[in-house]
């Protein structure tokens, strides 16, 4: 009998869940789960918008593989009980050390879109950074997660006016932060989006059609939510989505629009895509609240520097004056743990919710915020400290 209830112990049922979706969420232990659910569950051309790179993916690869080879220093004899993740950020305490990156058309991905990620981004108390080319308004954003922090990423297009527009949006929707991306001075087609035909304008093949029509759950869901198109540049302008999109990318944007939209912004303003040293310095020196070192995701320059191996050198040259943030290449809590022991404010995540939205909607963006918060609070009782703030260089290493 003793023997009879010690099996039963060890062979408790798993949780069950009588959707198919949640059965498949549950059994996810990582976001690599989360991602090969996705692409399953979308057409290939929506799955490599959001999974792919610039020409050949070094750039991504490379910042993965960074990430992987950083070595965790812990200390033992700890009492790690009781742990604190929040960490205060651009003025404001919030529960996590990370943000949420912009991605833009988000509705392609899921017709839940930026909503359902804005309502768990307030859920788990961390800022949501909506896109320029976000296709569900700012108005409509705040409303979805009315106790959340938004940051606006900002295009800066070449008509000022333009730009105004997006502030004053932005401003009404009550929008505390604008990240001003540096790194897209003109539209790159990476070469998964070309041979499945997501260029500007589109030019998708029969097979690009027939591959899609492979996932008809996709297919409805899209029907039902209606064709997703930039809500927040239309509320600008008028035009085809393509003319839109053609509009925001700016080959002329210089130092002097910087200090222009400082003079422009009253609240907190990030520059978004720095890749050096330098800049961090020229942007520090233009007045911004923070400095985000960033690839785009690997998605613009093909071997540009991987922005976590620049995260220390960043912080010695401006840390007393303004706040490092990170990306590009993220894959895990500990990755998180591991920008911000180098130094970082905060880390800040696309691909990992997005595979979640993929996935399954708001459902699987919350399993995604689920699993980077597990492994962030794994990965700081393992290093033994109590605090995210208790964070610093003596935990981490090159290898």
């Amino acid at each position: 009998m003793a023997k009879s209830a010690q099996l039963r112990t060890l062979l408790k049922p798993p949780k069950m869940a009588w959707n198919p979706t949640d059965r498949k969420l549950l059994r996810a232990a990582g976001i690599e789960d989360l991602r090969k659910l996705a692409q399953k569950r979308v057409p290939r051309m929506v799955f490599d918008y959001t999974d792919g790179a610039a020409d050949s993916e070094r750039s991504l690869s490379r910042a993965r593989q960074t990430f992987a080879d950083i070595e965790f220093q812990p200390s033992v004899l700890r009492d790690v009980a009781e742990i604190d993740t929040t960490r205060t950020v651009l003025g404001k305490r919030q529960e996590l050390p990370f943000c949420l990156a912009p991605v833009g058309f988000t509705r392609v991905m899921h017709p839940e879109g930026e909503s359902a990620v804005a309502s768990v981004a307030a859920q788990f108390g961390i800022p949501y950074s909506v896109s320029t080319l976000a296709t569900t308004s700012l108005a409509d954003i705040a409303a979805a997660a009315p106790g959340g922090r938004h940051w606006f990423q900002l295009y800066f297009a070449e008509d000022r006016a333009m730009v105004k527009e997006l502030l004053a949006l932005a401003e009404e929707a009550g929008f505390d932060t604008i990240l001003l991306t540096l790194d897209t001075p003109i539209s790159v087609p990476r070469r998964r989006d070309i041979r499945n035909g997501l260029t500007i304008p589109p030019s998708m093949s029969i097979g690009t059609f027939a591959e899609a029509w492979l996932h008809p759950g996709w297919w409805l869901s899209q029907v039902r939510g209606g064709a997703p198109s930039p809500k927040v540049l239309a509320a600008t302008s008028n035009g085809s989505a393509s003319d839109l999109i053609k509009k925001v990318f700016n080959p002329r944007l210089s130092i002097e629009d910087l200090e222009w939209l400082r003079g422009a912004w009253s609240g907190k303003l990030v520059a978004k895509g720095v890749q050096s040293v330098a800049d961090a310095v020229r942007v520090a020196d233009a007045g911004v609240d923070a400095v985000w070192l960033s690839t785009h995701g690997g998605r613009k320059l093909d071997r540009a520097p991987v922005p976590v191996e620049l995260v220390p050198d960043v912080v010695d040259a401006v840390g007393e004056r303004i706040e490092v943030l990170v990306d590009t290449g993220i894959t895990s809590g500990a990755d998180i743990v591991a920008a911000i022991a180098l130094g970082a404010t905060a880390a800040c995540v696309g691909r990992c919710y997005q595979y979640g939205l993929m996935a399954g909607g708001r459902r699987g963006v919350v399993k995604a915020m689920e699993i980077l918060t597990r492994e962030i609070e794994v990965t700081m009782k393992l290093l033994g400290v109590t605090s995210v703030d208790q964070l610093d260089r003596s935990h981490v290493r090159f290898r």
